[in-house]
């Protein structure tokens, strides 16, 4: 992990291993649903549902300061705690967890190499137990999206402007429009299919390993690079809603170094909902 521009964000599983009772770390497990919680997790970690902790309930957006800071608080986060998310799915949802506290100025957020995955392929312990947390004590300042965050009007200036680099990073069926959605996530989907126009299409499992960890540095360096994004360039990446791009997001940003890359959550189910939208089929 060590040749990555930022390292430090990333830990092994061994690492959280020996840290399960450092009280001055808080493991969150991060899933599309509790379902996989409740089966069993890492002794002491706490749930972290993103519908309810980190969306908005009545807005489709994510929460503001208050219910941040509530939330960190019931889960004994302080604003000097360090917080490590793993989760199914090679880290899907852990990673958009990592967005969320990011945007929110969390100093020290990191990512378990490998997710639950690795973790369970290891025979590491898990338990069904629910802990216990003292409070945390938490002051949030306002959400600050500008950095890590776009919206459909910074797609939109992209597509007049030609000055950014525009990454799909769903699979081939739906980029080409043969899918709206993902199987077993009809949620997700949209009226139309296809993709943005000049959108790449650098599918967001292609930086892992057959074990859910990152690939190295060089290869993830040269998949970028092979497809024309460079570091040089304002990047924009984008999935359906958001998590499977804060994973390309993660890797630009932080493995990668790129200085200039933000995360589109409206994603495809906003753009593809939207009157008047471009967009582009394969043939």
């Amino acid at each position: 992990m060590t040749d990555y521009t930022h390292s430090e964000v990333l830990v092994s599983t061994d690492w959280v291993h020996q840290h399960l009772d450092d009280p001055n770390v808080r493991i969150a497990e991060v899933n599309e649903h509790d379902s996989f919680y409740q089966r069993g997790h890492i002794p002491g970690a706490i749930e972290l549902e993103w519908t309810r902790d980190l969306n908005d309930s009545l807005t489709r957006d994510l929460v503001g300061r208050q219910a941040f800071e509530a939330f960190c608080v019931a889960s004994g986060i302080s604003n000097d705690t360090t917080v490590v998310f793993y989760g199914r799915s090679a880290n899907w949802w852990a990673c958009y967890a990592f967005w969320t506290f990011k945007l929110f100025g969390h100093q020290d957020v990191r990512l378990m190499d490998g997710g639950r995955e690795k973790w369970v392929a290891a025979g590491l312990p898990m338990s069904r137990d629910m802990p216990q947390v003292p409070p945390g004590e938490y002051n949030a300042p306002a959400r600050c999206d500008a950095n890590w965050r776009a919206f459909h009007t910074d797609v939109l200036d992209h597509n007049t402007s030609g000055t950014t680099a525009l990454i799909d990073v769903r699979t081939a069926q739906e980029y080409s429009g043969e899918s709206v959605q993902m199987p077993m996530y009809p949620n997700e989907g949209a009226v139309r299919a296809g993709h943005i126009p000049s959108a790449v299409n650098i599918v967001w499992s292609s930086v892992f390993n057959r074990d859910s960890t990152f690939r190295s540095y060089d290869e993830l360096r040269d998949l970028y690079m092979s497809h024309g994004v460079v570091p040089d360039q304002d990047v924009i990446t984008y999935c359906q809603i958001g998590e499977r791009s804060s994973i390309t997001w993660f890797v630009l940003t932080f493995l990668l170094g790129y200085p200039n890359v933000r995360n589109y959550d409206g994603g495809w189910q906003e753009w593809g909902n939207m009157v008047r939208m471009p967009i582009e089929k394969l043939a």
